[in-house]
């Protein structure tokens, strides 16, 4: 008897198990995904020339100058980052600031 019922699972397992699989391809149209289009091509722009018989531009504003208390601070940094002492900081940092 358990020689039948194992003959009759492998017979069963051989018949059914071609149908089983783990995926199934149906014929058809390939389902392939176009590239994507080209980014388009960089604008090229003409640089504007300067002509020769235009009248030069200038500037004449004078540049912002910080508070002296900045000026200051900035010049006791460079004296310390330079290696002077205490005593010769101030002294440099006036002369540096004016």
């Amino acid at each position: 008897m358990k020689r039948f019922s194992l003959c009759l699972m492998v017979l069963t397992v051989l018949l059914l198990g071609q149908a089983a699989q783990a995926q199934i391809l149906l014929p058809g149209p390939t389902q392939v995904v176009p590239p994507p289009s080209p980014p388009p091509p960089p604008k090229l722009e003409v640089p504007k020339m300067p002509r020769i018989d235009a009248p030069p531009s200038y500037n004449y504003r004078p540049l912002p100058r910080n508070s002296f208390s900045d000026r200051v601070s900035k010049c006791l940094e460079d004296a310390a980052g330079a290696g002077l002492g205490p005593a010769h900081r101030g002294t440099y940092a006036l002369r540096c600031a004016n």
